[in-house]
């Protein structure tokens, strides 16, 4: 199943997407899942170099790679076990923003989930809300 933004398929995310704040709703029970994926991770790997006298060294090569975004069914316990208990095909995952920063990530996500109050209704997968975000990156950001 793939993923939607505004009732169309994406393949792709945008280039300046850092991450993206979606919602995944089973077709069955009508159970939602409001969260926060990241689009590429930061991969550290070492190389180890030979200097100008002939000594070696290691050096650190921090690069980005893609997540596992296209398969990611959120990271609920009880969201994952109805997943495989009931199928992919019937669940629908839809990004509702796409961000430009980790913080205004972590703090739409937390809007979103505050706003649809999910701790509230056994409608919603969500069993906490966890989020630290300073103001000072999301001001004048979004």
């Amino acid at each position: 199943m793939t993923w939607l933004y505004q009732n169309t398929p994406i393949e792709t995310l945008p280039e300046e997407c850092v991450g993206f704040v979606y919602l995944i709703t089973c077709n069955l029970t009508g159970r939602k899942y409001i969260g926060k994926k990241l689009a590429k991770f930061s991969k550290t790997t070492h190389k180890t170099v030979t200097q100008k006298n002939g000594t070696k060294k290691r050096k650190k090569i921090r690069s980005k790679i893609d997540s596992d975004w296209r398969e990611y069914y959120g990271s609920s316990p009880e969201l994952t076990a109805d997943v495989i208990k009931l199928g992919t095909e019937n669940f629908t995952r839809e990004i509702l923003y796409y961000c430009g920063s980790k913080s205004e990530c972590s703090y739409v996500e937390a809007r979103e989930q505050f706003a649809r109050r999910v701790l509230e209704s056994r409608d919603y997968y969500n069993g906490h809300i966890q989020v630290r975000v300073h103001g000072s990156h999301i001001i004048n950001k979004i």
